[in-house]
């Protein structure tokens, strides 16, 4: 934890605050990739239970002092997609090199890639951050990426 700068312990400190819901010092496992997220990391769902975190709620409980060494291990961890990398993935589909692929692309790698989600997760995700389909079906995604990363 010597890693971690006192402005990554505060600002770790203020986001498991958040999580405190019942004021005891403590947050439910199950929140950890959630407050690891709000600290500007990016953890797979595999990282987040390697660290700690649980798939169900009320399983297991974390002080402060048990949730630090988890970010500082976070932090260090390269295993993690930055802006960049998921433009570069996207750029693939571009075929005309012109900031646009089709929505439906865009659908299935959601779908199908990386850490699978759901019909309905998809649905949610498309439906806050993805523009209009223009009449062709294609959509920028650059905008697309910036709106899920924000």
């Amino acid at each position: 934890m010597s890693d971690l700068s006192k402005n990554d312990i505060e600002r770790a400190s203020f986001a498991f605050s958040i999580y405190d819901f019942e004021g005891n010092g403590k947050i439910d496992a199950y929140n950890v990739g959630d407050i690891l997220r709000a600290l500007n990391s990016n953890p797979t769902l595999a990282t987040i239970e390697k660290l700690g975190g649980t798939k169900k709620k009320g399983e297991k409980q974390l002080t402060l002092e048990e949730f630090l060494p988890i970010y500082s291990q976070c932090k260090k961890d390269k295993d993690q997609g930055c802006y960049e990398d998921f433009l570069e993935c996207l750029k693939l589909y571009d075929k005309a090199e012109n900031g646009l692929m089709l929505g439906a692309e865009l659908t299935h790698t959601l779908l199908a890639l990386g850490e699978k989600l759901e019909d309905n997760e998809v649905a949610e995700v498309t439906k806050d951050c993805m523009d209009p389909e223009d009449e062709d079906g294609m959509i920028p995604y650059a905008s697309f990426l910036k709106k899920v990363m924000a």
